[in-house]
């Protein structure tokens, strides 16, 4: 049998651990013949735009450099399929490609959306009488998909979030003056990203002493508050804050711009929270926007994340070669101490479209913090470095032509 692969929506650092995991375990299996790639996801499909992985990845060199390089190595996108009953066209044109190239499975790395794919897929060709098998890999930083512990990307995420932000402490910690710095971090609707900034607390760190989730209840007066009773105690205010939050101040017109599948497309809420406090408090202020480099900052993974992300992978074509279809490869955590995780597949329609929030329970009664149960959460998917090839000093990256 032929299969082919391919990512969608917002890359990571791990997507392509994902990619290595899939295309490395097709290559050990006797059942599966050609392996394609698909470039920018369904898209890559649709347009019949597919490598061949056996004429691109070689050697374990080959997997080695692609594990290390961020981002979507077969480019990424955000294509919603259309219900097949109101617009067939796109699910035609998919089934002209999987027929002239004989491929049987497509496995589809990414998060609730491309879950929303894997459903219809599996539904439509089902309906048509078709046994071509359909799997989800899961994947996002934002560690927001239902029926699974947590998903590969968020761990290294997190890594370099904390890493960053432990940094960003140490610079504003050097002059004893009544300052405020806020930290935007990825986000949309929820907050685990930066929730994992209280992981700096088993170091010995206090800041930032304030973490404002999309969960929690945002008020602008309470955030000021906040800040003016921290400065009781400390001269340097560190506050990390989702960029989902929702302050009132914003009009609604800024919130107008959606992507493909409805989401809001979020970011300057640290800017705007740094201009109330400079209103509000007259301190020396700034904010900073971590953006991008949240996803794409390979060179600060968790060797657990990669380790796992790859292994998700792998999974995918072994449930698919039992018989499996329509479904999601799904990590189970089995102990803490030990950290320990088992793989299995769930049905990917309780995944689609879904969000996972960050625990309630979790949050602070005075709603500007976590507790330390969400410590022992986060604290195993960051564990582990990550040894880099490098070229002339600089990180190697696989790039697909």
């Amino acid at each position: 049998m032929n299969i082919a692969v391919a990512q969608s929506g917002g890359p990571t650092c791990a997507i392509n651990s994902s990619l290595a995991g899939v295309i490395k375990q097709a290559f050990e299996e006797e059942k599966i013949d050609i392996v394609y790639g698909s470039k920018n996801g369904i898209e890559g499909i649709i347009g019949q735009n597919l490598v061949v992985c056996q004429d691109v990845f070689k050697t374990d060199e080959d997997f080695d450099i692609l594990k290390q390089t961020p981002s979507s190595a077969l480019g990424s996108c955000r294509f919603k399929l259309p219900d097949y009953k109101v617009d067939e066209m796109p699910y035609k044109k998919i089934m002209d490609c999987f027929e002239k190239y004989k491929i049987e499975a497509f496995f589809y790395i990414g998060g609730n959306d491309s879950m929303d794919t894997i459903v219809k897929l599996s539904e439509y060709f089902s309906a048509k009488g078709s046994d071509i098998r359909f799997v989800g890999v899961p994947k996002t930083i934002d560690n927001d998909l239902v029926e699974t512990d947590h998903t590969p990307g968020f761990g290294s995420a997190a890594k370099y979030v904390l890493t960053t932000v432990n940094e960003i402490i140490r610079d504003t910690n050097v002059y004893d003056l009544k300052s405020v710095l806020i930290v935007e971090i990825m986000g949309r609707q929820a907050g685990w990203l930066t929730a994992s900034t209280s992981l700096l607390r088993l170091n010995g760190e206090t800041k930032p002493q304030l973490i404002y989730l999309p969960e929690a209840d945002f008020k602008v007066e309470k955030f000021v508050s906040d800040i003016k009773n921290e400065f009781q105690k400390d001269n340097v205010v560190i506050v990390a804050v989702s960029e989902g939050i929702e302050v009132d101040e914003i009009e609604q017109d800024e919130l107008s711009a959606t992507d493909g599948f409805g989401h809001k497309n979020l970011g300057g809420i640290g800017k705007r929270l740094e201009n109330i406090v400079k209103s509000s408090i007259g301190c020396k202020v700034r904010s900073v926007e971590l953006n991008v480099l949240q996803r794409c900052a390979s060179h600060c993974a968790s060797l657990t994340d990669i380790t796992e992300a790859e292994n998700a992978g792998k999974n995918a074509v072994i449930k698919m070669l039992e018989g499996h279809s329509g479904v999601m490869v799904s990590i189970k955590r089995v102990s803490d101490e030990p950290y320990e995780v088992t793989y299995d597949v769930v049905d990917a329609k309780m995944v689609a479209n879904n969000e996972k929030p960050f625990n309630k329970e979790w949050i602070t009664k005075e709603q500007n913090n976590v507790t330390d149960d969400a410590i022992k959460y986060f604290l195993p998917l960051i564990q582990g470095e990550v040894s880099t090839k490098t070229q002339n000093g600089i990180p190697k990256h696989f790039i697909i032509k």
